[in-house]
């Protein structure tokens, strides 16, 4: 027998919202008379790259493809929350898609350093100021996934916890403007700070 995980199942529902959405917004692109389902794509592809290209700087742009679809998947597997009546509770939640998504990013982090300083140049920065920091440095390496899942697990699983323990004590009316806040405003705030932290390390790999 095979167990898949819930949050496997949800993931799957979230990329098949994405792609959904996607192939719906982009289908019958044109360049002059354009519909309204185009510029709805055109703009929210825009601000997405815009915020992110913000955040990690124009030499990080080969990076903005990635950590917008991040964005994206973390904002909705966010939110998804909002749909708990009907089952849906954010992947999220799960410290095993926090840890992959956090040690997808920091791979990413070290290819863009290599990418960069090529192999030697990348090996020599964790002996940077100075010699005698290159142990601190060897271990940022391994703090710095550690600190982007536990960070995201524990703010997504507590807003989790927090809104149970209301919906178990209070009417069933009185949680829903904390569930906006903790659902959407909070979840939100979550995928922003992934992404910001994520561009930041790229930006001090390729500086």
């Amino acid at each position: 027998q095979l167990d898949i995980a819930e949050s496997v199942v949800i993931t799957w529902v979230v990329m098949a919202v994405i792609l959904i959405l996607s192939i719906i917004l982009t289908s019958n692109l044109k360049v002059h008379n354009v519909s309204r389902r185009q510029l709805v794509a055109e703009t929210i592809v825009t601000k997405l790259e815009g915020i992110v290209t913000g955040m990690i700087g124009e030499e990080g742009k080969r990076y903005v493809p990635y950590l917008v679809s991040v964005l994206l998947y973390l904002g909705i597997s966010n939110i998804i929350g909002l749909f708990g009546l009907l089952g849906f509770k954010s992947p999220t939640k799960d410290l095993n898609v926090t840890a992959s998504l956090a040690v997808m990013s920091i791979v990413l982090v070290e290819a863009a350093g290599i990418r960069k300083k090529g192999v030697g140049g990348w090996i020599k920065s964790f002996t940077e100021p100075i010699a005698i920091v290159t142990p601190i440095n060897i271990l940022e390496v391994f703090i710095k996934p550690l600190s982007l899942c536990m960070r995201l697990f524990g703010n997504v699983l507590g807003a989790f916890v927090i809104m149970e323990l209301l919906k178990l004590l209070v009417p069933v009316a009185l949680p829903v403007p904390f569930s906006f806040y903790f659902d959407i405003f909070d979840g939100l705030i979550q995928a922003y700070v992934f992404v910001f932290l994520t561009s930041m390390y790229i930006k001090e790999a390729i500086e």
